[in-house]
């Protein structure tokens, strides 16, 4: 039977919240940055994020993109801290839609590097915000076109709401082992299509986003839980769209849609993806 009829006749699965269990924000338009120009040939210069990604970012054996923070000489922060500049000096609204993706994702995950760069003795970037604070993602850490951004409008105010693509989880790195890898190559305007698809498919492959334990449970990442509504109307949804991405388990996942005691465990390593 296929997944979607199985889904249908199946009972509600009950979830198992992981530890660290947090609500997301809800994507909300700050409609100041729904402005674009579709005729602009305007390109931003990512090069210097190009050449810190591919020098600090490396991939491990388990399939995991880790950083070497503490690599990062005074010549490596100084170029960070120019780039983040320059991107605070462009006005994304002159730019296309493509050019302003690539420019919004690129400046997150560099914005990101900075934090963690900040706080060298932390483990976890849940503690490198303010005190009695859950992270950084409220903090203004930029100014851009004279107005104050955080990451967490970059992310739940800008690019959720404007672009509405699921995939934009896939490319937003928040230095965890249980994110999505950092990608070493900068996302640009004219690949910015394939690397949203070669994102999805990459994250997905790995037993971080999506596996059953040895007991049969399926463990799935906490970001499918946190953000449902962006990849589903609901968890069956969800497994609907697993099975597609991953033919492998389809079968399993149509059984767990169909059996009445059958439960998902979210789960999210907020550990630092530092290398080892």
């Amino acid at each position: 039977m296929a997944l979607k009829a199985v889904a249908r006749a199946g009972v509600l699965l009950t979830a198992l919240l992981a530890p660290h269990s947090m609500a997301a924000p809800k994507s909300e338009l700050w409609s100041y940055w729904s402005a674009y120009q579709s005729q602009s040939s305007i390109k931003v210069d990512h090069q210097i994020w190009q050449a810190l990604l591919s020098r600090y970012v490396l991939l491990s054996d388990d399939g995991i993109h880790r950083v070497a923070y503490g690599e990062f000489d005074e010549t490596a922060k100084a170029r960070l801290r120019e780039y983040l500049d320059a991107m605070s000096d462009i006005a994304p609204t002159l730019l296309n839609r493509d050019e302003q993706l690539a420019y919004w994702i690129n400046l997150y995950n560099a914005q990101t590097i900075q934090v963690v760069l900040d706080h060298p003795r932390k483990k976890s970037i849940l503690s490198m915000g303010p005190l009695f604070s859950l992270g950084p993602w409220d903090e203004p850490y930029l100014t851009i076109e004279n107005k104050p951004v955080t990451l967490n409008d970059i992310e739940h105010r800008i690019l959720r709401p404007i672009w509405a693509d699921h995939r934009l989880h896939y490319v937003l790195n928040c230095a965890s082992i249980g994110c999505p890898n950092l990608s070493q190559t900068a996302y640009h305007s004219a690949s910015i299509t394939q690397q949203l698809a070669d994102a999805e498919v990459a994250f997905l492959q790995h037993p971080r986003a999506i596996s059953f334990t040895d007991r049969g449970e399926l463990q799935l990442t906490s970001l499918f839980d946190w953000y449902l509504a962006d990849f589903a109307p609901d968890v069956f949804g969800l497994l609907a769209y697993l099975a597609i991405q991953r033919p492998d388990l389809a079968a399993d996942l149509a059984a767990m849609a169909g059996n009445a005691d059958a439960k998902i465990k979210y789960v999210y390593d907020w550990d630092l993806n530092v290398v080892d």
